[in-house]
């Protein structure tokens, strides 16, 4: 499994786990509630009102746990994942653009030179070295900063 398929399933584990102790704190909470019939039907207020502190308690848990089940976890994840989007379109784009414009023109020229000697054919060509490069490294850089200013605008939104 992947980082990423290991923490989601990580997160949807915890998520089920979470609403799982919710329906648990439901069950005591009516346990508790029942225990509170008993109590006053037998005259014993003091255990009543234990009882009954323990069945809000209960609920308030029961609640927080639902909270903490759906939302939290899930917005983390989401929050990772377009994250981690951003940040492999970002490596790839860098990464290509990088490959093509290292390689050097008069090494390439020189090796067309050399291909067309051994082939016996005139190579009448004569290259710019300069403009090539640039027009690459140009078009490069503003690709390069199209992505810098929307990596900067998901950063500033989360």
């Amino acid at each position: 499994m992947s980082n990423m398929d290991k923490h989601l399933f990580n997160l949807k584990f915890s998520a089920k786990e979470l609403q799982r102790n919710s329906k648990k704190c439901d069950k005591e909470e009516k346990a508790e509630k029942a225990k509170v019939k008993k109590a006053i039907q037998k005259g014993n207020v003091e255990v009543a009102r234990i009882h009954a502190e323990n069945a809000i308690r209960q609920k308030n848990q029961s609640v927080n746990f639902l909270r903490m089940s759906i939302s939290g976890l899930m917005d983390k994840f989401e929050h990772q994942f377009e994250t981690l989007d951003v940040q492999t379109a970002q490596m790839e784009d860098t990464m290509s653009s990088t490959t093509t414009l290292t390689t050097p023109q008069n090494q390439v020229d020189s090796l067309m030179h050399e291909l067309a000697d051994e082939a016996g054919l005139d190579l009448n060509m004569e290259l710019p070295q300069g403009q090539t490069g640039s027009v690459g490294t140009s078009v490069a850089s503003v690709e390069q900063d199209e992505l810098s200013s929307r990596l900067a605008k998901l950063r500033d939104q989360m």
